[in-house]
């Protein structure tokens, strides 16, 4: 098997971690999911999604990837090891553990993968809107610190995402946005018509994590719904008519 085509990220290019943002590519998924659809959420075939999964694990030389349960929350656990049963409902997963892959799944909303390269802690988190808006960058960042993690130290990457012009909203959700703080009016920008406004969900992420003390971070630049032929969107899908959609991984791992 051909090595998973990846993207990485040089700040996350450090001594004792590995991390890869996945395509949609090398996988063995067919149709509307082609070819490397991750999630178990989705309509695709169980046992396709079982072996792109156990594909990017083997790309860490791992034999499984730990994932959550995600409901767009502010959410992040601690893990050792595989969940002894069905995975629990959060938006991040943080351990200080060798050789366990933390991932997060997205088809649109906001990767980010962390490390504290110093106390060797990573994390991987899944922010949409509702949870960038919510605090799951502040419960990712506040659960590696309960690992031994240091703020000042933690490096972040959003990987690909919808991009700002790609991201059209109506007014009911800037007012959503206003609401929590009226700065926040500065991640949008005007739409086609006089009640459209474009999100820059990207920026608003790296805001978040700015916010958070995290100052080394960056976008990846990859905008989700406007390639379709690397990347799944769930916004690309519903605009095409199409049923369901597939979704990307994000993973990142301590070498042992």
């Amino acid at each position: 098997m051909s090595p998973l085509p990846i993207l990485t990220s040089p700040l996350l290019d450090v001594p004792g971690i590995r991390h890869a943002f996945f395509t949609r590519h090398g996988g063995v998924s067919e149709g509307i999911y082609r070819s490397l659809n991750v999630g178990l959420g989705s309509k695709d075939a169980p046992d396709a999604v079982r072996e792109n999964r156990r594909r990017c694990a083997a790309h860490f030389g791992a034999q499984g990837i730990v994932t959550a349960y995600q409901v767009h929350s502010a959410t992040a656990l601690a893990v050792e090891g595989p969940w002894p049963g069905d995975p629990p409902p959060a938006d991040g997963v943080v351990t200080a553990t060798p050789g366990l892959v933390c991932a997060a799944l997205a088809a649109d909303c906001a990767p980010i993968l962390f490390v504290d390269p110093q106390a060797r802690v990573v994390a991987a988190a899944h922010a949409g809107w509702k949870g960038a808006l919510t605090g799951v960058v502040a419960g990712a960042v506040a659960r590696m610190e309960s690992l031994g993690a240091e703020r000042h130290r933690l490096r972040a990457v959003v990987g690909p995402c919808i991009g700002p012009q790609s991201y059209e909203v109506g007014l009911e959700f800037l007012d959503r946005f206003v609401a929590e703080d009226a700065a926040y009016a500065g991640f949008f920008a005007v739409g086609a018509g006089p009640d459209k406004r474009l999100f820059d969900l990207p920026a608003f992420v790296l805001g978040r994590l700015r916010a958070a003390g995290v100052e080394t971070c960056e976008w990846i630049g990859r905008d989700t719904c406007a390639e379709a032929d690397d990347f799944f969107s769930n916004r690309r899908a519903f605009k095409g008519g199409e049923p369901d959609f597939g979704r990307l991984l994000s993973a990142i791992v301590l070498t042992p």
